[in-house]
């Protein structure tokens, strides 16, 4: 049992868990708690490490035991080990450290998500659980956005990581890719341009939502092909970034007749 907070392990997560630096350096990212570890597991995502307290849960213990058999390192830890290591105010008493890996980006883009400066990540990672849920083939993240592998971002994502390509690419690569499959470029704006429900969303495309402070970036304005925006009956001036990409993504999964 790992009992001391100067354990290289310990120290270890704790600075993936702090800095988007030590996580983009050792292309590494923490998961915590039963179900996103069991989520990871289920995905045949492989875990460096798994560290967990003798007060898991049977569930959690089960996890543990299929991690180990899959060659993963295991070791218990103090409930005062895992506070210390945890970034949720009651540890579950269990997390994992993963690395980071490419999932399969489809041949043929037809529906590509772009958050474009969005810094909360509490947001970013509710619109990566929409993205995954309505069936996006990709995320690309372009600079300015809070780290995807952040573990606030992680948490609210409830395993999307673990289903969706998520590409942190600059602009000029973006706009490669979706000019090389043919894509239209909609940027979800406050006011102007044409009503989300009120155009043909049924053919290949991108949509660009911009950040809750700033608004879209000078690169995203220049490279959308249209605009679209939600009417506000009651006069609000915008809407949470997170709750405009569910409208405008689950509108073009409406149109496209994917419900099941």
């Amino acid at each position: 049992m790992i009992t001391s907070l100067s354990n290289p392990k310990v120290q270890r997560v704790r600075a993936l868990q702090a800095h988007a630096k030590d996580r983009r350096e050792a292309q590494a990212f923490i998961v915590e708690g039963v179900r996103l570890v069991e989520e990871a597991l289920n995905s045949n995502w492989p875990a460096e490490l798994v560290l967990y307290t003798d007060e898991l849960s049977e569930r959690g213990r089960g996890i543990v035991e299929s991690y180990r058999a899959r060659g993963a390192e295991t070791e218990s830890v103090t409930p005062q080990v895992m506070r210390s290591i945890s970034d949720t105010e009651t540890p579950q008493g269990i997390l994992a450290l993963l690395r980071r890996q490419e999932l399969t980006l489809a041949t043929n883009l037809e529906f590509v998500f772009i958050p474009d400066g969005v810094r909360d990540p509490g947001n970013l990672g509710s619109m990566l659980r929409t993205a995954a849920a309505a069936g996006v083939q990709a995320v690309f993240l372009p600079p300015g956005t809070v780290d995807a592998y952040a573990p606030k971002v992680v948490r609210a994502a409830m395993g999307a990581h673990f289903r969706l390509p998520i590409l942190e690419i600059n602009w000029q690569e973006i706009k490669t890719k979706l000019e090389s499959g043919g894509l239209e470029i909609y940027l979800a704006a406050p006011k102007g341009g044409i009503r989300y429900n009120q155009t043909n969303l049924c053919h290949p495309l991108a949509l660009i939502i911009g950040g809750e402070a700033s608004g879209s970036s000078p690169e995203a304005d220049r490279l959308a092909g249209g605009r679209l925006h939600i009417p506000m009956a009651g006069g609000s001036e915008s809407l949470n970034a997170a709750a405009a990409a569910a409208i405008l993504l689950f509108e073009i999964v409406r149109q496209r007749g994917s419900l099941p």
